[in-house]
């Protein structure tokens, strides 16, 4: 079985285990072991189930049933889409209704009106399958809405295979490794990355179904994956990070990960955390590597076969100086086919001369690095005629040891069009004027007109399933 020219799961393939290929332990997940044949034969027998279909929906908990059913998915060439276990009843009737999905696979909520189709994990079947071509779509992801109704993003088999592959160049990831990660199955980072990526090199995967300081330290891997949020409650528990020294690489996604976090992760563990940025829409662009520097606040040098730039609001050149802000565009093999049933969406996210527009903001280092300032839409903050990126004020209220979490939002001023509020919590026994001494700790580690005209002290931060905090939640 493969991604168009590239072999997809080539280690699962039928004929190698029967040539003694097998592996025991390839995929962990909710207690479950299963060997490559079990994997291979009860998804094989998954596909028998679904071929005639065009589209499914898997309610993705990570269970044996939801890796059964997407990799049966691919196998018979029918395109998941993946379901958000918590998803509210108005969030669910969209997705069905926006992605067409024919049936259930595997497990489904209650009171659905859609057929259900079973995924056994016993049974078997050996079948042989064409290889769908590299255009077809593999999944509809939905965005998280943030912007109205979630759209669904279609990814291809080709997008999928050139993204993994990228990645596993970049974190010199093999067969050797075993991943450990607890993420959700519903997203790049932990269905594409964290499930088909050990498929598609041969490496065991580890999945702890909790991303746990305590269930991480247990896995025995060798490349880790986490949101910050994850890595945040490691640093805070040394005995478990010392028990991830063994280990080769770390990997932090989905949200930046905070600079006094990523210090104290080295401290603990001896080894420097590997950073990297994507979206739904383009997998990951950027990463710093395993044989590269690795800078804290800054998320590498794009992957192979990426392709970035900046630009101002009129579509200029943003000079790569490492200081001035623009909106990051990018293109590769990666990337997304559009938004299903969407084509003015998808339009106004591409320019003519065919680059995505991320929506995101970044600063570009004269030796290629990149650091993501935020979205356009709520972290490039327009304040007195400067522009000025949240991400590098939160990264210095961060490096306040009184400073547990931060968010920075611009409010709307009518004098200075836009005022920097900094919603923050505080660490126990923080002092009453903990803001007024925030003011002046930022004022003096960037610049006055930087500073926070206001901080909040609040008692937690709002943030979505991976992490990320909802800053359109703040007022």
């Amino acid at each position: 079985m493969s991604f168009g020219s590239l072999p997809l799961l080539r280690s699962l393939n039928p004929a190698a285990v029967a040539a003694g290929a097998d592996l025991p332990d390839a995929v962990t997940i909710d207690g479950v072991t299963l060997s490559r044949s079990d994997l291979i034969g009860a998804a094989t027998s998954v596909a028998e189930r679904v071929a005639q279909a065009r589209r499914v929906a898997v309610l993705a908990r990570p269970t044996v049933t939801t890796v059964l059913a997407v990799v049966g998915c691919l196998i018979a060439g029918v395109t998941v889409v993946p379901v958000p276990p918590d998803s509210g009843t108005a969030e669910l009737d969209h997705i069905l209704r926006d992605s067409g999905a024919q049936a259930w696979l595997g497990e489904s909520p209650e009171g659905t009106a859609l057929p259900v189709l079973p995924v056994r994990r016993h049974a078997r079947s050996w079948h042989t399958y064409t290889e769908p071509s590299s255009d077809s779509t593999a999944f509809v992801l939905y965005t998280s809405g943030t912007t109205g109704a979630p759209k669904g993003v279609l990814l291809s088999r080709g997008a999928l295979a050139a993204g993994l592959d990228a990645l596993a160049e970049a974190w010199a990831w093999t067969s050797k490794d075993v991943l450990v990660h607890g993420l959700p199955l519903f997203h790049v980072h932990g269905l594409i990355l964290g499930l088909l990526g050990p498929l598609r090199v041969g490496s065991p995967l580890v999945h702890t179904g909790k991303p746990t300081p305590a269930a991480y330290a247990a896995a025995a891997g060798t490349l880790y994956f986490g949101v910050p949020t994850v890595w945040s409650r490691i640093a805070e528990d040394p005995s478990a990070a010392k028990e991830l020294a063994a280990a080769r690489l770390l990997v932090s996604g989905s949200a930046p990960l905070p600079v006094p976090v990523f210090e104290k992760l080295r401290e603990l563990t001896g080894l420097t955390p590997i950073e990297r940025y994507g979206m739904s829409e383009t997998m990951i662009t950027l990463s710093t590597r395993a044989d590269g520097e690795r800078r804290p606040g800054w998320v590498g040098v794009p992957v192979a076969g990426v392709q970035t730039r900046l630009r101002d609001e009129a579509g200029a050149d943003i000079p790569h100086d490492g200081e001035t802000v623009g909106g990051l565009q990018v293109r590769g093999p990666m990337l997304f086919d559009g938004y299903l049933g969407r084509p003015e969406a998808t339009a106004a996210c591409w320019t003519e001369d065919g680059w995505f527009v991320t929506g995101d903001v970044a600063v570009i280092a004269p030796d290629g690095f990149h650091r993501i300032v935020g979205r356009e839409s709520v972290d490039l903050i327009k304040s007195g005629g400067f522009r000025i990126g949240a991400g590098e004020i939160e990264t210095a209220l961060l490096g306040h040891p009184d400073v547990a979490e931060a968010a920075v939002v611009g409010v709307p001023d009518p004098d200075l069009g836009q005022r920097i509020v900094a919603f923050v919590v505080p660490r126990e026994g923080a002092p009453d004027s903990l803001p007024q001494h925030l003011i002046n700790h930022v004022a003096q580690q960037l610049s006055v007109h930087k500073r926070p005209r206001e901080v909040r002290l609040v008692q937690s931060l709002p943030r979505n399933a991976m992490g990320k905090v909802q800053k359109k939640q703040l007022t």
